[in-house]
């Protein structure tokens, strides 16, 4: 188990946050006050420097890091570590004044002014050298001190630039990518449409709003394009730090499904994934219960991206944010829950933004742990005193990992393409939520699944579900085939095997490289519902699934048909297919049903796969982390009202309470059960 720790000098679970004392510096009973209610929330850990930059050189070649060293030392001899953040994530007003070539240049082609945050050139050489000598000194002052744990570059890196650097820097990413030959750009991307042909690479610009925005594989590459570009970024201050200090582990905080960089891209080069987690729990939209199965969708997609290894939840709330429509307070007893979803589905760290709120600017209301009351008596510090104390007691769980027999797959790249593709219907595509709402369905089967790309290794897998696999990387097709051929159980959905990696459309049948084959079916047509259009889908046995959005019209051309098409034209055609491939199983299905329609498909999926389903009651997760020394079972109560829970088994760490058989789960209850 010990491989597996992010943090050995920790010796447990993380219990912190961001931390700002640079906003009070003024106040020496406040920073001392901090540190004292720190320790009796059970924190163990603070996030510092993030946005610290004018602190440590308020004019250019003028540092001051006495202060942080003061707060570093403090912190520590009261047995609470230090995340250091660099602090590119906001630049002072004498950089931009000095170098207005960091600021960004906009989609319209206008260079934006200086403020707000995340608004950097990634390209711009001045910029980084500034950001170099930033990170060094800081490197060299603290990275030998014992208290520091951890490195966390920047802050939520986002965003594009459409600067002359980096239009020139896309063009060289380009003649890179397509060996200096503009005719395989060209083909790749089509440009005999509309006579959009180029001469050469110094011809292609970004796709600026007013500019060339009808061409997909541009549309697409400039977003590939972005990612490698922020990734070089983040690795340029990433060998700054290392080269100082080569052993301390960094991190940036990742930001739920953000559209905007390929996290996939990115993860190889950090030693651990965090991400910031602020659900809307209690929103008009759906249960609680619902909100907090989505949650643990995207704990899993983080966890994918390093698998092997426990994430960290680098930010949340513990009672609410400023930015949501509506900034809803976490109720009673939801804040623990939420804190151990987090841990149950693989996290070693429960984080928030942030400990003490500040007086003014933009996030003054922004949740903390200490209000502007600045006391211990509120519910908000009592809660999370509760979660410092529950952090505690699950020290052993720090290192386990989830293993998952089950994956979906989800790529970045492909909701790109599927987001940007001038077909279907823009309104009902929904890419992001019918791979949420199919992953939430195997949930309430009591069935743990990671999320994975596409063109990853699959060998530990014996269930695998594919939605809208509309692009296809160089060797998806023959990785899935793998996977099948060697006795795994496949299901792939309508709008499965479309386009190539640039987006030009196979030939000769869709799905297409070969999936054709694998499946045992060809889809002729596919056709898009208005939201008053219905069908069904038939089986023999009298079941009937509605039909909503989006039908295929397939051929079958060697495969089983378990169920057909009940109106239009096409009634009476395959809508759900089987082919025996291998050892395994391929399944398709043609047209959109509602997740919790499809059940007994996936009940008879997994069953296949030889993976037990569990039947917990409604609003009830049950996560399992797993190490060499023993197995934890994570029960967490979506309800306000208390449920019964049936055959579990082993002590509660939480409670000392020794379980067999059934027990009862309080309203928005957790219990976790060591099994040995």
């Amino acid at each position: 188990m010990e491989k597996n720790m992010l943090f050995s000098q920790v010796k447990g679970l993380v219990h912190g946050g961001d931390y700002n004392p640079d906003q009070w510096l003024d106040r020496p009973d406040i920073l001392a006050e901090d540190i004292r209610l720190m320790k009796k929330a059970g924190v163990n850990s603070a996030t510092l420097g993030v946005f610290s930059w004018s602190a440590y050189e308020p004019v250019e070649g003028e540092f001051h890091f006495e202060w942080m060293e003061e707060i570093i030392e403090k912190l520590y001899q009261n047995g609470i570590y230090t995340i250091l953040a660099t602090p590119s994530g906001a630049r002072p007003a004498w950089l931009d004044a000095a170098y207005p070539e960091a600021m960004r240049v906009d989609s319209q082609g206008l260079r934006e002014h200086h403020g707000r945050r995340h608004n950097h050139c990634m390209s711009s050489p001045a910029f980084r050298e500034k950001v170099s000598i930033i990170d060094r000194k800081l490197a060299e002052r603290f990275g030998s001190h014992p208290g520091v744990l951890m490195y966390h570059i920047s802050n939520e890196l986002s965003g594009e630039c459409y600067c002359p650097l980096c239009a020139k820097r896309f063009q060289e990413y380009l003649a890179e990518k397509f060996e200096n030959d503009i005719e395989k750009l060209n083909h790749a991307w089509w440009t005999s449409f509309w006579s959009h042909h180029y001469n050469s690479f110094e011809q292609i610009e970004p796709p600026f709003q007013n500019g060339e925005t009808s061409v997909m594989g541009l549309n697409l590459e400039w977003k590939r394009f972005t990612t490698w570009n922020m990734n070089d970024f983040m690795k340029h201050e990433i060998s700054v730090l290392r080269s100082v200090t080569p052993d301390i582990p960094v991190t940036t905080n990742f930001m739920q499904l953000f559209e905007g960089l390929d996290y996939r891209k990115m993860a190889p080069e950090l030693d651990a994934i965090s991400w910031d987690n602020y659900p809307p729990f209690h929103n008009d939209g759906e249960p609680l219960a619902e909100t907090l199965a989505e949650t643990a969708f995207h704990h899993a997609v983080m966890r994918g991206l390093k698998r092997g290894k426990p994430f960290m939840m680098m930010e949340s709330t513990p009672s609410l944010v400023n930015w949501h429509t509506f900034n809803k307070l976490k109720r009673p007893g939801v804040h623990m829950l939420s804190c151990m979803q987090a841990v149950a589905c693989g996290s070693d760290t429960v984080q928030y933004f942030q400990w003490r709120k500040g007086r003014g600017s933009y996030e003054q209301y922004h949740g903390a742990v200490l209000d502007h009351i600045g006391t211990d008596d509120t519910r908000v510090f009592r809660e999370v005193a509760e979660v410092g104390e529950a952090m505690r007691k699950l020290a052993p769980v720090a290192g386990t990992l989830v293993k998952a027999r089950a994956a979906l797959l989800f790529d970045w790249d492909n909701r790109y393409a599927i987001r940007d593709v001038r077909a279907l219907a823009d309104e009902t595509k929904k890419y992001e939520d019918t791979c949420i709402g199919i992953w939430k369905q195997f949930l309430k089967l009591g069935v743990e699944m990671d999320v994975v790309g596409s063109d990853e290794d699959l060998s530990q897998y014996d269930l695998v579900i594919a939605p809208m696999l509309y692009m296809l990387q160089p060797g998806t097709a023959e990785n899935l085939k793998r996977f099948v051929e060697r006795g795994g159980q496949l299901m792939a959905t309508y709008f499965t095997g479309y386009v190539d990696r640039d987006q030009l459309c196979f030939l000769g049948g869709f799905p297409g490289d070969g999936l054709a084959e694998l499946f045992g079916i060809v889809s002729e047509e596919i056709d898009t519902y208005y939201p008053s259009d219905r069908n069904h889908i038939c089986f023999e046995d009298g079941r009937a699934w509605e039909v909503t959005d989006y039908a295929e019209i397939l051929q079958v051309k060697d495969a089983w048909v378990l169920a057909r098409y009940a109106e239009d034209f096409y009634a009476g055609t395959a809508a759900l297919t089987c082919r025996e491939y291998g050892r395994g199983k391929a399944y398709y299905m043609a047209a959109r049903v509602k997740p919790e329609e499809m059940e007994s498909l996936f009940v008879q999926l997994l069953t296949e796969a030889k993976i037990p389903v569990r039947r917990l009651p409604d609003g009830v997760e049950c996560h399992v982390r797993t190490g060499e020394e023993g197995t934890y079972a994570f029960y967490l109560n979506g309800n306000s009202g208390k449920v019964e829970i049936e055959g579990a088994e082993g002590m509660d760490l939480l409670t000392g309470t020794k379980i067999q058989g059934t027990f009862t789960l309080p309203g928005y209850g957790a219990a976790v059960l060591s099994q040995g």
